[in-house]
């Protein structure tokens, strides 16, 4: 693969994720040529930090309403690329493959081996370019969430591209709401797959996908409430990144072009989004991990051009959210963003 290299600036020259750059804490990066792991210098949570236990006497009613618990895990950047000014919307699906490869390595290094995912991903590592920081943590976590936060108005701070990773010993509240209903109906309709069975109707009614090839559907979501969120769908039941063959990856970073590149030519701009990877959990039951259906979420907040974006305030924050467009309308337009990115056809 070769990589797009701009000459260096100001602005690269002091990029504490470009290539060969001084971090934060005074360690240089090793001159990756296109994926690349560490701890974050600025971790939210650690492996070691001081232990907590809450203090209440009988009878107080903070023990019930006033709850709190100690989390520890481990904080991980992922750079997609050694080039400073790209973002995923200007990679091929070939150039993205790598970044999956790492999504996949880190979550088999942290699955627990009492998990039905350990023998997959026992073989899902991959030998390392350069002396790496994913080891196998002291602790088993409970819970890995991949994302990426594109632009300034999503709150990233460096625009080099890049995604974070972080692992828990608990089990965050969307994944947890979210496993909650797969199970239910896991139980109640005879092992069925809610995402499969809804991935398989939106494959036949077109209406709201965007994008599709054999091993995932990119789609605005018939329950969507940002105006042109999508999730890209596994078609077929696979509970996390180990369970992919190598097409299946392949597919998958096809995928994430699409959606990632589209976005930038709806308004021709740099689109911002949160985006993240929903997976099962580390360590969990039989029922969780088997009832678990691998998707992503892509939230972006811009609304009708480069300039106007939604916000979720007023009714929308205090009954629900309202849509601004259905997801038939903003599934059709991104359909049209295909081809070239814009940026590239005017240069």
């Amino acid at each position: 693969m070769g990589a797009r290299f701009t000459p260096p600036d100001q602005e690269t020259l002091a990029c504490y994720l470009c290539p060969g750059n001084k971090r934060a804490q005074g360690e240089h990066n090793p001159n990756y040529e296109n994926t690349y792991v560490f701890i974050n210098d600025y971790s939210a949570v650690k492996q070691d930090q001081e232990e907590y236990a809450q203090e209440v006497e009988k009878g107080d009613p903070s023990s019930t309403l006033l709850r709190a618990e100690a989390v520890t895990g481990r904080c991980y950047v992922v750079t997609f690329s050694p080039a400073h000014n790209i973002t995923l919307a200007d990679m091929t699906a070939r150039e993205i493959l790598p970044v999956v490869y790492k999504w996949t390595e880190l979550y088999a290094t942290h699955v627990s081996p009492t998990s039905p995912l350990a023998e997959l991903a026992s073989s899902a590592t991959r030998p390392l370019e350069f002396e790496s920081e994913i080891r196998r943590p002291n602790a088993q976590y409970r819970y890995m969430q991949i994302f990426e936060n594109k632009g300034s108005a999503m709150g990233c701070s460096n625009p080099h591209p890049h995604g974070q990773v972080w692992v828990t010993t608990g089990l965050p509240e969307e994944p947890s709401l979210e496993g909650t209903q797969l199970q239910k109906y896991f139980r109640e309709n005879e092992g069925a797959h809610l995402l499969e069975v809804y991935a398989k109707l939106e494959s036949q009614r077109k209406e709201r996908v965007v994008f599709e090839n054999d091993a995932f559907l990119a789609l605005c979501p018939w329950w969507a409430t940002w105006p042109f969120e999508i999730m890209i769908i596994s078609k077929t039941h696979k509970r996390a990144l180990v369970d992919l063959s190598d097409d299946e990856k392949t597919s998958l970073a096809e995928a994430i072009a699409e959606v990632t590149r589209r976005y930038d030519n709806l308004f021709e701009t740099h689109f911002p989004y949160s985006m993240g990877l929903h997976q099962a959990p580390l360590e969990g039951t039989v029922e969780e991990i088997e009832a678990s259906h691998f998707h992503i979420h892509f939230y972006p907040p811009l609304l009708r051009s480069a300039t106007v974006r939604k916000f979720l305030v007023g009714y929308e924050m205090m009954a629900e959210p309202q849509r601004d467009i259905t997801p038939e309308q903003a599934a059709a337009k991104l359909r049209n963003c295909n081809g070239g990115l814009y940026r590239v056809r005017k240069t």
